[in-house]
């Protein structure tokens, strides 16, 4: 959690039914076993967003203290931004290399667009915050909210006892409650626990996303209990993953994906994409193609397929942005040809639609309703509730089969606990990232 101006780190979704589970103290700790194979990949999954390393090549990413980002500085850690339906999350709407290959593009979204003032708690494009980046770690397929670590909430989770290093464990989260119910929570990620030759906890590390990347910190044992006291933080351990998780498992879908995560790619040095390569567009937005020439090779014509057909070849004479808006959707690529006839690497991008419709009018929350959808180029994976009304009110409802091919799925009744503005956000999975877009609907008592 942290203080204002930081307010509210937990605009991620919560699970379909928030189960109302008394959260129970485990007996006893393992001071000597080894992590067992989830928490083990939990802490290895961490590492990818929060050990990557990446150098801005503009002065204008802005950061969530208010600043920008250091032109020239090497960071560790991807940056905090709660991007919501207006951005997108890096290992979840988009794969880790994505935000590097933008990082690498002056002219990307990272340094020409900034969700600050318009999206709370946000501001890079690209980004990650405490619950989407635990959520990451757990293998979950749509971020979970941070009040979900709490007690009271969710099955598969318990309270470690005692609240002490020695009985700390990898894959322990941290949690620190809201104040009040619009108030920010935080969680944080234990990833390593270091012993002396008797079994004594002689280290704990902790992981966790906040401004302006991610941070990771090595504690003394001492130091770890102060950090626990310190605004009642409480040590919580995931018992059961598939129970904590329920229908949100990362297994159901393609993001994300941790074995592309893990490899470095090779980043365009002739063109990148303003989005930066690797990634799907809305139809009817505009794709702006940065051609950079950065090794001096030269350049001829742009070329540009779909489906593996060429569908335009512009005359390029330098670097410059060429920018085009497909009117047709499939899977494109840009390249460059040189004055040499020798031909660049491809950017790869998709031009995907995707159409939500809700009912007229309200909504009733005692009634059963209905969201239409459909998508030409990408597959619909799920429909998220964002009640403005209810910090609890976070529901990802990840699709079945059945409901992908009927187009539509069914609200029920209860679902939504509070009257207020709703937000609905539908999810498309292409195999290159995450697609969303956003209609809101007024949900009535009656």
């Amino acid at each position: 959690m942290f203080a204002p101006p930081f307010q509210l780190c937990l605009f991620a979704a919560a699970s379909l039914v928030l189960c109302a589970a008394r959260a129970e103290d485990v007996s006893k700790p393992s001071a000597t076993a080894p992590a067992a194979s989830w928490q083990a990949s939990a802490a290895e999954h961490a590492h990818l967003l929060s050990q990557v390393r990446w150098t801005p090549v503009a002065g204008t990413m802005p950061e969530r203290n208010g600043g920008f980002f250091e032109k020239g500085k090497e960071y560790t850690g991807v940056p905090y931004s709660s991007v919501k339906a207006d951005g997108r999350y890096i290992g979840f709407d988009i794969n880790l290399r994505t935000f590097l290959a933008a990082v690498e593009n002056p002219l990307s979204v990272l340094y020409t667009q900034s969700l600050a003032g318009k999206t709370a708690n946000a501001a890079s494009f690209y980004g990650t915050v405490c619950s989407s980046f635990t959520s990451y770690a757990l293998q979950c397929a749509i971020p979970e909210v941070s009040r979900r670590h709490g007690p009271g909430v969710s099955k598969g989770v318990e309270r470690v006892q005692p609240q002490t290093a020695q009985a700390a464990q990898v894959g322990d989260v941290i949690y620190t409650p809201h104040t009040t119910e619009r108030d920010g929570s935080h969680v944080e990620l234990v990833t390593a626990v270091t012993k002396d030759a008797q079994g004594r906890v002689t280290s704990v590390r902790v992981e966790e996303s906040r401004p302006m990347t991610t941070k990771t910190t090595d504690r003394s044992p001492e130091a770890f209990e102060a950090h626990l006291k310190h605004r009642n933080k409480l040590l919580f351990r995931v018992t059961d993953l598939d129970a904590w998780r329920g229908g949100n498992r990362a297994e159901s879908l393609q993001f994300p994906n941790y074995k592309l995560d893990a490899t470095r790619p090779e980043i365009n040095r002739t063109l990148l994409l303003d989005l930066g390569d690797w990634v799907p567009y809305q139809k009817g937005k505009p794709v702006k193609i940065n051609v950079m020439d950065r090794d001096g090779l030269g350049v001829k014509a742009l070329v540009i397929r779909r489906d593996g057909k060429v569908v335009e070849e512009v005359p390029v004479s330098g670097p410059g942005v060429v920018e085009r808006t497909f009117k047709d959707c499939g899977d494109y690529t840009a390249h460059v040809l040189r004055p040499d006839g020798s031909a660049s690497s491809a950017c790869e991008f998709a031009v995907c639609d995707l159409e939500l419709q809700l009912p007229e009018g309200s909504v009733s929350l005692a009634k059963e309703w209905r969201v239409q959808f459909k998508g030409e180029n990408i597959p619909i994976a799920a429909v998220y509730l964002f009640n403005e009304e209810d910090s609890y009110g976070r529901h990802p409802i990840v699709l079945s089969e059945e409901e992908r091919r009927a187009g539509s799925v069914s609200i029920p009744a209860g679902l939504l606990k509070k009257p207020g503005k709703v937000q609905v956000w539908l999810i498309g999975e292409h195999r290159l990232g995450r697609l969303k877009v956003r209609r809101d609907v007024q949900v009535g008592e009656k």
